[in-house]
């Protein structure tokens, strides 16, 4: 799923909630080192909306992580 906003960010942590923690955490990972990217591109460009934008998207992702870790067993 390509994010880049935070309705998208929304939108695909909703999407996830039915997977298996694993799999959620695989996939806010994935999206996490994407957005993370995404960033470095805009703050290259000098693109420091863009930057924020992505920015606000990786702190949503961490946050549900956050969540779904506390969630797992030990």
């Amino acid at each position: 799923m390509n994010i880049g906003n935070e309705d998208e960010a929304r939108a695909a942590i909703a999407s996830w909630r039915g997977e298996p923690a694993r799999a959620q955490l695989r996939n806010l990972q994935l999206a996490m080192e994407k957005l993370e990217l995404g960033q470095m591109y805009y703050e290259q460009k000098g693109n420091d909306q863009g930057a924020a934008r992505l920015g606000r998207c990786m702190t949503m992702l961490a946050e549900r992580r956050a969540e779904v870790e506390d969630q797992l067993p030990g």
